[in-house]
């Protein structure tokens, strides 16, 4: 078979691009013609995004130091005092005219503020009201949506702030006013869950509009935006009687309707009309801008014409500079084969000069290839870095190594030879700690029965005790029937050293450690008590309420340490109670699930 004629590269990149370079370029312009629209109809998307979200971002602060005003009042504790004689019926006008003249006072503080209404638990509503002819009377409750009780029933179940979108408020002097408003109960911090009454702060929907009508990159566009609530009403818009109307949410024409009304409202053709919306997670208020794009229609026609030409003029380029670039990219692609060739032989040291005038693609090509290279390298001689470290940890693991068998001969070759010399009570300790070792060491996180743990914590009590000269004495009570109900080893140690080294620290005729384990239904109770010197009353109420212990006292941090391994190992079905008396003694008690199997 005959073998068919090769050719260089830089023969057919020539021909390739001669070829080929029209037919693309007619393509790239036509594509550029179309995307030019997409791209400026994108942008414009994302530019009336941010103006949205700056709108919203607006109005968030401007609420916020709205609410601000009202957490003023409904912390105050004035405010707090006056509300409790009302509800009490104490001095009803005099208190009445002092809530009102400090509402009157906050009420003047602050723009947009129309009225601010307090209604007690007793139900008896004080209002100053700017928008009626006195200013005692409330000028928008009775065309709420809501009754007043059920308004007092809603803000005053929680401690959050509630906010009520716009609702017609009233008619004075001819004119038509809507309020939204801000509402919340009133604290009392010397008692959080008394109801005392409620706060509700309501606000000119004209703060809404000059928000929404503020400057936010739409200068150049005739655009009107207007602000919905979580149900489709209009709740701010530049024209007062469309507040009210509602849009139904997520149907195919509601976009149709947006158009519509904002082009009844600015007299625009709905073709040219786009929709922008942006909603606000906190409140699910949903601020909507109508814009006319036919500004931008005029520049996408220039825009036109401009890219036209230019992919005219760039044929002409295309077809001068393919004889020049065909030259460079051979050279290129010649200087990052000869460089993996040399990486193929074992060479890794060898990188990709990367020229000047090397293409863009044959450059990023050469940077990969020189990037690699070095990982690989940088791999290479991170595997020798940890292999050195593998077996110096081995070496220092295995000179670190004790065996626990050499430990308890010692032991027991100690314990022989106060044997020998009628040292018996040495011989004593010496047999119990090296069972408390032997105990302690193997499987620490096990599970033994009570019986085991008890024969352990007698041996552990008696090395204290003597190791304190009998200082104090013991009584330990376990119920028989108990004995083999399974509990994590090394439970109880913590606090029998709590009871020994923090509680018989003092002088005291005669010490007493006790511990009794019962069964109490379902639960495995544990006491420990001792009658010794106490704990402080702050470390009491922590250890009750299972908060850490920020103290010096080891002890104190072992028992608070034992606790926290009771929640894991019983899964949070523990109860743990302390009680303590300076100067008299500390009891605690432990209440876990009672389990005979593992």
């Amino acid at each position: 078979m005959r073998q068919a004629k090769k050719t260089s590269l830089w023969k057919r990149l020539i021909s390739i691009f001669i070829v080929s370079s029209t037919i693309p370029i007619i393509l790239l312009c036509l594509f550029m013609l179309y995307n030019t629209a997409d791209v400026l109809r994108r942008n414009t998307a994302t530019l009336m995004q941010n103006s949205l979200k700056q709108l919203d971002d607006n109005m968030q602060v401007q609420f916020e130091a709205y609410e601000d005003v009202l957490y003023q009042m409904y912390t105050n504790d004035d405010v707090v005092e006056w509300v409790d004689k009302l509800n009490a019926q104490e001095d009803i006008p005099v208190t009445i005219s002092q809530l009102r003249r400090y509402l009157g006072a906050i009420l003047n503080s602050k723009e947009y503020i129309r009225s601010i209404t307090i209604i007690t638990e007793s139900g008896m509503e004080v209002t100053y009201d700017q928008i009626t002819a006195t200013t005692y009377k409330n000028s928008w409750i009775g065309n709420f949506s809501m009754s007043m009780d059920a308004l007092y029933e809603e803000i005053s179940s929680d401690s959050k702030t509630h906010v009520y979108a716009t609702e017609y408020g009233t008619n004075f002097a001819n004119e038509d006013y809507y309020l939204f408003h801000f509402g919340h109960r009133i604290i009392d911090y010397r008692d959080l869950e008394k109801q005392n009454g409620i706060i509700i702060l309501s606000l000119d929907e004209d703060m809404l509009r000059q928000i929404l009508e503020s400057p936010s990159g739409q200068e150049q566009m005739i655009s009107a935006n207007f602000l919905l609530d979580g149900n489709g009403r209009v709740i701010s818009c530049m024209d007062k009687e469309k507040i009210g109307m509602v849009f139904h949410k997520e149907t195919e024409k509601q976009m149709d309707a947006y158009k519509a009304f904002a082009g009844e409202m600015l007299q625009l053709n709905k073709d040219y009309i786009s929709v922008y919306s942006y909603m606000d997670q906190n409140l699910q208020w949903e601020i909507v801008s109508v814009t006319d794009q036919s500004i931008y229609m005029k520049e996408i026609y220039h825009k036109f014409c401009v890219i036209a030409l230019i992919c005219v003029l760039l044929l002409g380029f295309t077809l001068f500079i393919t004889w020049k670039l065909s030259g460079q990219l051979v050279e290129s692609v010649n200087m990052v084969v000869d460089s993996m060739k040399k990486a193929g032989a074992g060479i890794l040291q060898i990188r990709v000069p990367i020229a000047e005038k090397m293409p863009l693609e044959i450059e990023a090509i050469a940077l990969q290839f020189n990037g690699t290279l070095e990982k690989l390298a940088y791999a290479q001689e991170k595997e020798k870095e940890a292999n050195e470290r593998r077996q110096q940890a081995e070496i220092r693991a295995l000179e670190a190594q004790i065996n626990p068998h050499f430990l308890y001969n010692t032991l027991d070759t100690i314990n022989w030879m106060a044997i020998d010399r009628g040292e018996f009570d040495i011989s004593n300790t010496i047999n119990s700690l090296a069972n408390i070792l032997r105990y302690a060491i193997t499987d620490i996180n096990g599970i033994v029965c009570v019986r085991d743990e008890m024969e352990w914590l007698k041996k552990y009590i008696y090395l204290q005790q003597f190791r304190l000269k009998n200082k104090f004495i013991r009584k330990i009570e376990v119920s028989p029937e108990i004995m083999e109900c399974k509990i994590h080893k090394l439970l109880l140690q913590p606090f029998v050293e709590n009871a020994i080294i923090h509680g018989f620290k003092g002088e005291q005729e005669q010490y007493i450690l006790e511990v009794r384990l019962t069964r109490e239904g379902d639960y495995l109770q544990i006491v420990i008590s001792d009658n010794g010197w106490g704990m402080e009353p702050s470390i009491v109420e922590k250890l009750n309420l299972g908060q850490p212990i920020k103290t010096a006292e080891k002890s104190h941090i072992g028992m608070d340490n034992a606790m926290m391994r009771l929640h894991m190992y019983c899964n949070g079905q523990e109860k743990v109670t302390v009680k303590s008396e300076l100067g008299k003694g500390t009891e605690v008690t432990l209440l876990l699930p009672f389990k005979i199997s593992n």
